[in-house]
């Protein structure tokens, strides 16, 4: 993961790289929460679906949360069936790394995760984050509700605001409804928890985000 540059465009769905029918096989709970990266969760749990970047760092900032039941890094947001490390690496897949975050809403709104996503990384950069640059590091925020979006699209609303008014420029997040979530291979999960030297290129703008909306989680 540490300084990957590929391509910085999307690739078009009939150029994408076949794939293949069965998924990453996930042999392992969670390594610092105990529960199962899989569903079913329990009862009342929601889930969301984050791309800020590498995913190792990223989902360090999810599960660190109170109120989130589990986390599982995997590839959103492309056409490739079931990709390999490798394959969404190299920019034919058309997924972004992501983090898929089940959640208690009574216990933690949908709104904190919107924060955290904000602030944990540059939504302004496109197709990188930093010295990650190609398409698999570009920022993106899938919602599985109705709720959801439209939390979203007001704290995007809010956050452009907040970063135009320090000096950044627009937020180039690509937003749309949850699409299929693809598990990535075991020793990718929770890998700065069973490396904790290993590379995190998570780095936000430090500009805050407003909360609150009004929106149910």
């Amino acid at each position: 993961m540490l300084f990957t540059r590929k391509s910085q465009t999307m690739p078009a769905p009939e150029d994408t790289l076949p794939g293949r029918p069965g998924a990453m096989p996930i042999t392992e709970q969670h390594v610092v929460l105990g529960t199962s990266i899989e569903p079913p969760f329990p009862e009342g749990t929601e889930t969301a679906i984050f791309g800020l970047g590498c995913f190792w760092g990223a989902e360090r900032l999810f599960w660190q949360l109170p109120g989130v039941y589990t986390t599982a890094v995997g590839y959103a947001g492309g056409t490739t069936p079931n990709p390999s490390y490798e394959e969404a690496c190299s920019g034919r897949t058309g997924h972004t790394e992501a983090v898929l975050v089940a959640y208690d809403p009574a216990r933690i709104s949908y709104e904190t995760l919107l924060q955290t996503f904000w602030e944990g990384h540059d939504p302004t950069q496109g197709m990188r984050q930093g010295n990650d640059v190609g398409s698999q590091y570009r920022s993106a925020l899938y919602w599985t509700t109705d709720a959801q979006q439209e939390a979203a699209l007001a704290s995007k609303a809010r956050y452009s605001m907040a970063l135009a008014q320090s000096g950044y420029g627009m937020i180039t997040t690509e937003l749309s409804e949850a699409g299929q979530f693809y598990y990535a291979e075991t020793y990718h999960q929770q890998y700065l928890a069973r490396n904790p030297r290993g590379y995190c290129g998570i780095g936000g703008t430090g500009v805050a985000c407003p909360i609150g909306t009004g929106v149910a989680g």
